[in-house]
């Protein structure tokens, strides 16, 4: 079993490191230096954070080695660096980046090789090198994301996402009662993932897909950025600020719109999730549709729950780890799929596409679950409980497995819209709905 468990983390680690290096290896050394918006990271702070993320978990406190760069670790260090302020440092080039994450890596699988995955509980199931996994992988969509707001010719290729194969439009009845939210036994969950603990939900209905292009340019032709009604306060104050008028990368193209998309520009698909909004322009779209963004805990229901059995399950489709038939996750494409692309999917309710193609916005801020304890680092989660954040579920195509399960919480800004970011909406059942047994409408 120990030996099976190295060779999971040890292709878990790679397959990381390849989707880095692909994103890093697709522009020249001029793209990696230059930030690209004041929002990201120059490429190539991403690419030699992660390796020094790597060294000071798996290298020096796994494997209780020396230092390779400790001289780098302040420069590396997030919490002492805005995004902004980043190119101004004396950084690794990409050539001293490219090697330092390579002696990092050799050092990091030798220890992997020696050390008992059970002496403690940083270690037992792998989780340390699970946590490291993730990272990785949750840079590679930050890279992602900056690939997205970089200007010039395309440099990013995939095949088109899959066509739609079942009808997936109107709500489903989610029914009220108690459910298990969060979990105790995923192994490489995150603290703010746990404990599992069990969490009373009403009844309610959720959309069976997100949002979709054409459902939001209909918010749109309405009026809908230009009338305060829809808005709330806050949302209505940053909608004039920001002058937002449409989705981010969305443009006038003759009686419709079109989108860039890693330096290429098309029609918007009309049955396609809509991407790049932020939370106030879900909120907003939801009030105009007599509607509401779900609560988190909604979200999770829905994500989770079995009626059959009661139990809640690690993905909608059950407890299989995701493959390509059932979600658009991990760059395999560029773009999300249409609504009804992936009918196995789907939870046994009938709720579509809730993992992959976009983060869907939920109307929750970010907090610990009851019993909640720090691990392994409080600058993980804690330090954001409380915040100015909303959370965000269910991963988007460019969200790796890895950092994706029905339990994984993503958090943000409420004004964010650079991440690959949409919603779905939800409304209160009333008291028939709730108990008359009806499924869909």
């Amino acid at each position: 079993m120990t030996q099976d468990l190295r060779l999971t983390v040890a292709a878990e680690l790679e397959r990381a490191r390849a989707r880095t290096t692909l994103l890093t290896d697709a522009v020249d050394d001029g793209d990696l230096v230059r930030q690209h918006s004041p929002l990201m990271s120059p490429l190539v702070w991403d690419l030699a954070h992660v390796g020094n993320q790597e060294e000071l978990w798996l290298v020096r406190d796994v494997g209780g080695r020396e230092p390779v760069r400790r001289d780098i670790d302040e420069l590396y260090d997030a919490f002492k660096h805005p995004r902004p302020n980043r190119p101004a440092l004396p950084l690794l080039d990409p050539a001293e980046a490219r090697a330092y994450v390579g002696q990092v890596r050799d050092k990091a699988l030798d220890v992997l090789d020696r050390v008992r995955l059970t002496d403690r509980k940083l270690v037992a199931g792998g989780f340390a090198f699970g946590m490291i996994v993730q990272h990785e992988q949750q840079h590679a969509e930050t890279m992602l994301a900056t690939h997205q707001l970089r200007a010039g010719a395309p440099v990013l290729q995939a095949p088109a996402p899959p066509p739609a194969r079942v009808s997936a439009s109107g709500e489903v009845l989610i029914p009220g009662g108690p459910f298990t939210m969060g979990t105790d036994t995923e192994p490489w969950a995150l603290d703010n993932e746990r404990p599992a603990h069990p969490v009373d939900v009403p009844a309610f209905f959720i959309d069976v897909a997100p949002v979709t292009n054409a459902e939001y340019a209909a918010f749109i032709a309405d009026g809908g950025y230009d009338d305060p009604r829809w808005w709330s306060r806050r949302g209505w104050a940053h909608r004039q600020e920001a002058g937002l008028s449409a989705p981010m990368h969305w443009r006038r193209d003759g009686d419709g719109w079109a989108y860039t998309r890693f330096g290429r520009t098309e029609r918007v698909v009309a049955d396609e999730p809509v991407v790049h909004v932020c939370f106030f322009e879900a909120e907003a779209y939801a009030s105009w549709a007599g509607r509401r963004l779900p609560t988190e805990a909604e979200w999770e229901k829905a994500a989770r729950h079995d009626p059959a059995t009661g139990r809640s399950r690690r993905y909608p489709w059950g407890d299989d780890a995701p493959g390509p038939e059932h979600a658009n996750l991990g760059q395999r494409h560029l773009a999300p799929a249409r609504v009804g692309a992936y009918p196995e999917g789907a939870s046994p309710l009938g709720v579509h596409q809730l993992i992959g193609d976009v983060w869907e916005w939920t109307d929750s801020g970010f907090h610990g679950y009851p019993g909640f304890e720090v691990f392994p680092y409080a600058e993980y989660s804690q330090v954001f409980f409380g915040g100015d954040y909303k959370v965000l579920r269910g991963g988007s195509f460019g969200t790796d497995a890895a950092a994706c399960r029905g339990t994984f919480r993503n958090w943000d800004h409420p004004i964010r819209r650079q991440i690959f970011s949409g919603f779905r909406c939800a409304r209160d059942a009333g008291p028939l709905a709730a108990t008359d047994g009806l499924e869909a409408v």
